[in-house]
C-alpha cells in the first residue's frame, strides 16, 4: 500500500490497484488450497475464480470494505496451511505453516474474517478427530485409545493457529479494548437484522439479477438485486448435478464440506451483533466452500455426468427466468443477462458433447469467468455503495490550516456527497471522513466504523464523522465561546457545510477565514491554539510556562514549569483521549485523566519543571507486543530447527 501510494495515481486508480493485488493474493491462495486436495489444474483454476471474483468480493470488499478483501485475501492461505498440518505424512514442524497466514488474516482488520478463520479452524478439528472411522461407545464415560489418537493429530493445527494468534495479539486485543463502551457496543436493536440473506434471495446463486426486498442500513426492506449472490453459474448447477446423478456418492465424498455449507447458509440468514452484525458477510466463505464441494463433485463425474451438469445449468437457467417473469424479480438487468445465460450454458453443453478433451477440461473455469464477467458489465455491482468524486486537491491543506484544529459539520457525505448529488469534486474545504488526513490537517471528526467512547459518544458523530446536526448547532451557538466546551478541547477552527445556516457564536471571538460553494471556514482570531496548553478550567489551578512543544504520531513533548505556591498546574493536549495514556515528567510518572473523555489532561505539582512528555501506551500494547515477540520467537527459533533437518521428498 505505501508503494502504490509513492506512485502518481488518482486516489480511485490507487484504490483499484490495492484491490487487483489482493484480489490475486486471494486467487492465488484458493488455487494452491484446491491443489492441496489433489484437484486438477482447470478445476483449481474454477475455485480461484469464484473465490476472487465472486459478487460479494468484487461489490462489497474490491468496491467498498477494502478491509473485508485485504483479510479475506489471507483465508484461503490459512486454510490451506491448516490442511497441512493434519497431514501425519509431513514432519512434526508443520505447525509452522499457519501461523504467518492467520497473523495476517487478524491484522487485515476485518472482525468477521477471524470469526471464519475460527469456524474454519473448529471444522477442520471436528474433521479431524470424528472423520475416520469410529470409538467403541460400550462406556461412555471413557475415550477409547482410538479417538484419543485422533484427537492428538490436531495439536500441530491448533499449535499454528494460537501461535498466528500471538503473533496478531496487539491487533485483536486493539479492538477488543475500542469496542468496549462504544457506540458500536450499543446498537439499536433493528441494526441487527440488516444485511441478512432473505430466505427468497438464494435464486440469484444463479440469476443475479433476483430482485427481492433486502433489509438496508437504514433497516428499511427495499428491493436489492443478488448481485452479492454471483457464484458463476456452474458451482450450484455441478453440485446439484453431483446431487442428482450420483447422491449417496458425493454425500459420502464431500459429507464435511457440505455440513459447512449448510452451517454458512444458515449463518448468512440469522441476525447477528456487534462488530458481527450484517450476516451476509458471510457469503465471502460460503463461495469458496461451495465452489470446493463443486469442484470435488466434478472430479468423480463421467463424461455423461459432465454433460448432465451442462445441460441441469441450462434447465436451471431457464426455470428461474420464466419464475422471475412470473414474479416479477427479474429486476431490470434480466435482459441481456439472460440470454447471455443462456447462451454460455449452450456453449458448456455442446462443448461437453465434443471429443476435445482440453476444451472439456477448461470450459466449466471459461463460463464462471465469462458468466462474473457479464454480471459486472450487465448490472450495478455496487449501486448501493456511495461513490465520491474527491478532489485530488485534498493532498494539499490550503485553504486549511495545517496548526489548527478543526470541527467540520457536515450532513451525511452518503447522501449529499456522492457522486449522483454533486459530480463535481468535493471535499476541500469539509473534508468528509478521514479525508483530513491526507494533508496532515488535524480534525476532531472522522470515519470511524466502530465510534470508540470520547469524541463519537460526547458529539453524537455517525460513522463517516458526521455530527449531529441539532448538537452541532446547540455547540456552536453555546460552547463555542470562551471556557467552551470547544475552547477546552483546543479547537479553533470550525467548518461549516452550505446545506446548514448556522455559524459559531459569540461573532466576536470568529472570524471568517474561506468560504466557496461547498462551505464556510470559521477561526478564532489570533494565532492557532498550542497543541499543549496551561489552563485552569475550574479555577483552582495555576498557570505554568510551556515552550519547545515537539509532537509526534503517539506522543507529545514539551519544557513545563508550574510556578510555586500551593496549586497545581493543569496541562491539555489537544488530541483525542483514549485510555492508555502515560505522563512523565523528569523520571517521575503522572496520573491521566481526561475532559469528558475527550482530551488528555495532566496536572503538574506546584514548583515542578521539567520535560513532560506524553505517550500513547495501552495496557494492550504492552501485553500484545510482549505476546506477539513471545510468538514470533517461538516461530524463529523453530522455523530455524525445522530448516536445520534434511529436506524429505513429499
Amino acid at each position: 500500500i505505501v508503494c502504490v501510494w509513492k506512485l502518481p495515481l488518482t486516489f480511485s486508480q490507487q484504490a483499484a490497484v490495492v484491490s487487483i493485488a489482493h484480489l490475486a493474493v486471494l486467487s492465488a491462495g484458493a488455487f494452491l488450497l484446491a491443489r492441496g486436495r489433489k484437484l486438477s489444474i482447470p478445476l483449481s483454476t474454477l475455485v480461484a475464480l469464484v473465490a476472487s471474483l465472486n459478487g460479494w468480493i468484487i461489490c462489497w470488499g474490491a468496491g467498498d470494505w477494502f478491509g473485508a478483501l485485504g483479510a479475506f485475501a489471507w483465508l484461503p492461505w490459512a486454510w490451506w496451511a491448516a490442511e497441512r498440518t493434519l497431514d501425519p505424512t509431513r514432519s512434526h514442524w508443520r505447525f509452522l505453516w499457519p501461523a504467518p497466514f492467520v497473523y495476517l488474516l487478524i491484522t487485515g482488520g476485518f472482525p468477521y474474517t477471524v470469526l471464519m478463520l475460527a469456524s474454519v479452524v473448529a471444522w477442520l478439528a471436528l474433521r479431524a478427530v470424528f472423520e475416520i472411522g469410529t470409538t467403541d461407545t460400550a462406556s461412555p464415560a471413557r475415550i477409547s485409545p482410538g479417538a484419543l489418537a485422533r484427537l492428538t493429530r490436531t495439536w500441530p493445527l491448533l499449535a499454528g493457529v494460537t501461535i498466528g494468534f500471538g503473533l496478531a495479539a496487539p491487533a485483536w486485543l486493539a479492538l477488543l479494548d475500542y469496542v468496549h463502551g462504544s457506540a458500536r457496543e450499543s446498537l439499536h436493536p433493528s441494526a441487527h437484522w440488516q444485511w441478512l440473506v432473505p430466505w427468497n434471495a438464494w435464486p440469484g446463486l444463479i440469476l443475479p439479477s433476483w430482485t427481492v426486498n433486502w433489509s438496508n442500513f437504514s433497516s428499511r426492506f427495499v428491493p436489492h438485486g443478488a448481485t452479492e449472490l454471483a457464484s458463476g453459474l456452474v458451482p450450484p448447477a455441478a453440485l446439484l448435478a453431483g446431487f442428482f446423478s450420483n447422491g449417496r456418492a458425493l454425500l459420502k465424498r464431500i459429507r464435511w464440506e457440505l455440513a459447512l455449507l449448510l452451517v454458512l447458509f444458515t449463518l448468512a440468514m440469522l441476525p447477528t451483533a456487534g462488530v458481527f452484525r450484517w450476516s451476509f458477510r458471510w457469503l465471502p466463505l460460503l463461495h469458496l466452500v461451495l465452489a470446493l464441494c463443486a469442484v470435488e463433485a466434478f472430479a468423480s463425474f463421467s463424461q455423461k455426468q459432465r454433460r448432465f451438469g451442462a445441460l441441469l445449468m441450462l434447465l436451471l437457467i431457464v426455470m428461474l427466468i420464466i419464475g422471475a417473469l412470473v414474479l416479477r424479480t427479474g429486476g431490470e438487468h434480466l435482459f441481456p443477462l439472460a440470454w447471455i445465460f443462456l447462451g454460455l450454458a449452450l456453449g458448456w453443453f455442446v462443448i461437453e458433447s465434443l471429443q476435445l478433451s482440453f476444451l472439456r477440461a477448461w470450459a466449466p473455469a471459461a463460463v464462471v469467468f465469462a458468466t462474473l464477467l457479464a454480471t459486472y458489465l450487465c448490472t450495478s455491482p455496487n449501486s448501493d455503495i456511495p461513490k465520491y468524486n474527491l478532489a485530488q486537491s485534498l493532498l494539499e491543506p490550503q485553504p486549511l490550516d495545517p496548526q489548527r484544529l478543526y470541527l467540520s459539520v457536515y450532513p451525511p457525505p452518503e447522501n449529499f456527497y456522492r457522486v449522483e448529488a454533486k459530480p463535481a469534486p468535493v471535499g476541500q474545504v469539509v473534508r468528509p471522513g478521514s479525508t483530513s488526513m491526507w494533508a496532515g490537517l488535524r480534525f476532531v471528526n472522522g470515519y470511524s466504523p466502530i465510534r470508540p467512547a470520547g469524541v463519537a459518544r460526547e458529539f453524537a458523530s455517525a460513522i463517516h464523522g458526521e455530527v449531529d446536526p441539532d448538537l452541532a448547532k446547540w455547540l456552536l451557538q453555546r460552547e463555542a465561546g470562551e471556557n467552551g466546551l470547544l475552547e477546552r478541547i483546543g479547537i479553533d477552527g470550525i467548518i461549516v457545510a452550505r446545506e446548514l445556516d448556522f455559524i459559531p457564536q459569540p461573532a466576536a471571538e470568529w472570524e471568517l477565514a474561506t468560504e466557496n460553494d461547498e462551505g464556510r471556514v470559521f477561526q478564532r482570531h489570533g494565532e492557532a491554539m498550542p497543541i499543549v496548553r496551561s489552563v485552569n478550567f475550574l479555577g483552582k489551578n495555576s498557570i505554568a510556562k510551556i515552550i519547545d512543544i515537539v509532537r509526534g504520531r503517539n506522543w507529545v513533548s514539551a519544557s513545563v514549569a508550574a510556578p510555586d505556591g500551593d496549586r497545581p498546574a493543569l496541562i491539555a493536549f489537544s488530541r483525542p483521549f483514549f485510555p492508555g495514556y502515560r505522563a512523565r515528567i523528569g523520571g517521575r510518572n503522572l496520573a491521566v485523566f481526561s475532559e469528558r473523555n475527550l482530551i488528555p489532561l495532566v496536572e503538574i505539582p506546584p514548583g515542578m519543571h521539567g520535560r513532560l512528555i506524553l505517550y500513547y501506551r495501552p495496557d494492550w500494547l504492552i501485553y500484545g507486543g510482549a505476546l506477539a515477540i513471545t510468538s514470533a520467537a517461538v516461530w524463529l527459533i523453530s522455523a530455524f530447527f525445522a530448516l536445520r533437518r534434511p529436506i524429505q521428498p513429499v
